[in-house]
């Protein structure tokens, strides 16, 4: 260890204490390899301060010295966001784990950056409220990195991401000043939206400590229909009916038969029907009368676009396992890691799209396997490509981003663009897109300390200008 170094971690002892500066290589493993095994990095140390002035110290400190920061929460994304380059300090939020307040009246959680999406929900529901977003990762995942993502999850559909949930923050800047938008108003149009602009962006610009989210109220009860459809359309058609009915869709989602047949032979779910249908949607609905019946109405009336199907009360967890059970099965299945491709395309694209990369897919790389899913009510498909032999990866991801651009879509729909994506970023955002988002890290983290190696592909070769 240089002299630098070791002068550096003597300051973060100081600031944090012994025991929360982590050096030992096994234990900093699990900081700086994600959990899909696709992403390892390596750092100087895990930090783990517990307050935000701990912190902004900690970060004044790599300030001085020059040394970078990646910021991580629950270690959950999948595009390699929070995983540390050679030479910096993780600097973990999990210790952040308080909820300051929950307000009732104003539907509103304030809350640290470490705690996590169930901790939340659960602290909501005490008083007869709901976290916004939900995640299949919920027990891990941390509200500052669903907001530094700007996260989707299953109910976007039904509340939006994170972005439109969020109300204020508190965040370090790259020089430890520490800023505070603490205002729990939803109407407060002063000046720039400085938490909006955090949202996404990855922790490229500020390491989030604090958040104050909205809250939303949960639907008295609730219906989960699954049905097996042969085609997207008449998925999104049932969908559209069960919305011209007045029903609200709280959660909408799709599978293929591939992807249903490998959660079965992969955990304890059982497959839903006698005959396997080529897809599978499952939506979970509510209204403010009979759900139940008016739900059995429109499906016997979509009886000739469907296969079969099956509708139970919500939470209705079995249903629910199929979808859920989606990502740790194929990361079980897989021989290799998973590449994972979060896309979006417009509703009225998805069918071509599908069949198109199926079609590319099958006649260019025809040893891989692809497993697609997603919130497909919002246009979002999650691309899972499993059995990648390493030097395809690349290639594959180009071949299916190229679809996606064909398609007039996103090649980010809600994970970020992180490590996985950066090299793609012209494909989703203009030359005067880009040019801003620099002028903006530049303004914001003029040394290019704060997650270097992150979503702009040259950010790191700038950072010797100051």
């Amino acid at each position: 260890m240089g002299t630098q170094n070791a002068v550096l971690l003597n300051c973060l002892r100081a600031i944090v204490g012994d025991a929360h500066v982590i050096t030992d290589a096994i234990t900093m493993q699990s900081y700086t390899i994600d959990w899909t095994g696709r992403w390892q990095g390596e750092a100087v140390a895990v930090v783990r301060p517990g307050t935000t002035d701990e912190v902004s110290a900690v970060v004044a400190a790599c300030h001085e010295r020059r040394i970078p920061i990646t910021a991580q929460g629950g270690n959950t994304g999948l595009v390699g966001g929070a995983i540390p380059s050679a030479g910096s300090i993780v600097l973990s939020t999990q210790r952040l784990n308080s909820i300051d307040t929950i307000d009732p009246v104003g539907r509103i959680i304030a809350a640290g950056a470490g705690v996590t999406v169930a901790m939340a929900d659960d602290a909501a529901s005490k008083h007869g409220l709901q976290f916004g977003i939900d995640l299949a990762s919920r027990d891990s995942a941390t509200l500052g990195g669903i907001v530094a993502t700007n996260a989707g999850g299953v109910r976007m559909v039904r509340h939006g991401n994170t972005r439109a949930q969020l109300l204020g923050v508190e965040a370090v800047l790259s020089d430890g000043a520490v800023l505070s938008r603490w205002i729990p108003l939803v109407k407060d149009n002063v000046g720039y939206d400085l938490p909006g602009l955090l949202a996404g962006s990855e922790g490229t610009l500020a390491i989030i400590t604090k958040v104050l989210m909205k809250l939303t109220t949960p639907p008295p009860e609730t219906q989960v229909v699954l049905a097996g459809v042969s085609t997207i359309e008449a998925a999104l058609n049932l969908c559209d009916r069960m919305r011209r009915h007045g029903l609200t869709v709280e959660a909408a989602e799709i599978m293929t038969t591939d992807g249903v047949a490998l959660v079965c032979s992969h955990s304890d779910a059982r497959h839903p029907f006698g005959q396997p249908s080529p897809l599978y949607t499952l939506i979970e609905i509510s209204s403010s009368g009979d759900t139940e019946a008016t739900v059995l109405e429109i499906l016997s009336a979509s009886a000739d676009t469907m296969d079969d199907a099956i509708v139970e009360p919500g939470p209705a967890r079995k249903l629910w396992q199929i979808r859920e059970s989606h990502t740790e099965c194929i990361s079980r299945a897989s021989s290799t890691p998973v590449v994972k491709l979060d896309v979006a395309v417009p509703l009225p694209e998805m069918s071509t799209f599908i069949t198109a990369l199926e079609s590319a897919l099958a006649a260019e790389f025809s040893e891989v396997t692809p497993i697609l899913f997603g919130h497909f009510a919002d246009g979002n498909i999650h691309v899972n490509i499993l059995n990648v032999p390493t030097a395809a990866s690349n290639a594959i991801t180009d071949r299916v981003f190229e679809i996606v651009a064909a398609h007039h879509g996103s090649i980010s729909a809600e994970h970020g663009i992180g490590r996985a994506k950066k090299s793609w970023i012209t494909l989703g955002r203009s030359p005067v897109d880009i040019r801003i988002m620099k002028q903006i890290k530049s303004a914001l983290d003029p040394r290019c300390l704060l997650n270097p190696d992150v979503l702009l592909p040259t950010a790191s070769a700038e950072s010797t200008q100051t």
